[in-house]
């Protein structure tokens, strides 16, 4: 019963278990950004709308944030690829502080701040903030702004030729270690894998994505 509390308590206030997986068995496009699903037998998360065949609805969770399937385990889907999900859904407004908070790690902020520093920004302690943030979004600031990070990342190796190393400080990494390492931990492979080779060593272009 314990586990099956804090399972809910990651969902959107709207939301329950039943209508998120009506949602993702329609491939409903109403909900896509709304939630995450995860298979525990494949360990990989999608948006709703996934074009891959509904895995069985006693092997699926689910999640409000990608972040949150994430600090479940789950890696990113690469059919209906997360990164490219909506924004920040429209629930976060019943949260004022989680969604202020959101905007401000969606633009970066904590690319140049502290954790510390988002919470004064915001009006309130750490501590309160870390269970504002678990409770609203199911993962922490820090998890937040790594996998909007990751997810940049993503995006720029999918849709542009730009180097691995430009695409690593652009998305807002320190460095190229720490890209590398980020990027691994999600997608358990290195970004480097993503790049399709031409047969002479450069890349090939693929068709621009949302950034």
């Amino acid at each position: 019963m314990a586990a099956a509390s804090l399972h809910l308590q990651t969902l959107p206030p709207h939301l329950d278990r039943g209508t998120c997986d009506r949602a993702r068995l329609a491939r409903d496009g109403r909900f896509d950004g709304l939630f995450f699903s995860g298979v525990r037998s494949t360990r990989i998360y999608c948006r709703p709308v996934c074009p891959v065949r509904p895995a069985r609805s006693e092997n699926v969770t689910f999640y409000a944030t990608a972040a949150a399937a994430e600090r479940a385990g789950f890696r990113p889907c690469l059919r209906c690829r997360p990164e490219t999900a909506p924004g920040s859904p429209a629930w976060m407004g019943t949260a004022t502080t989680v969604a202020r908070g959101m905007r401000m790690i969606d633009e970066g902020y904590l690319d140049r701040a502290s954790v510390a520093d988002l919470a004064k920004a915001l009006g309130v302690g750490p501590r309160h903030l870390l269970r504002l943030f678990m409770r609203h979004a199911g993962a922490s600031p820090s998890e937040l702004a790594a996998t909007k990070r990751v997810q940049k990342a993503k995006r720029l190796i999918d849709g542009t030729d730009l180097p691995l190393a430009e695409i690593a400080f652009s998305a807002g990494f320190t460095s190229v270690r720490r890209f590398n390492d980020e990027f691994r931990a999600i997608y358990k492979r290195a970004p480097s894998s993503f790049r399709r080779s031409t047969g002479n060593g450069t890349s090939k272009r693929r068709q621009p994505s949302r950034l």
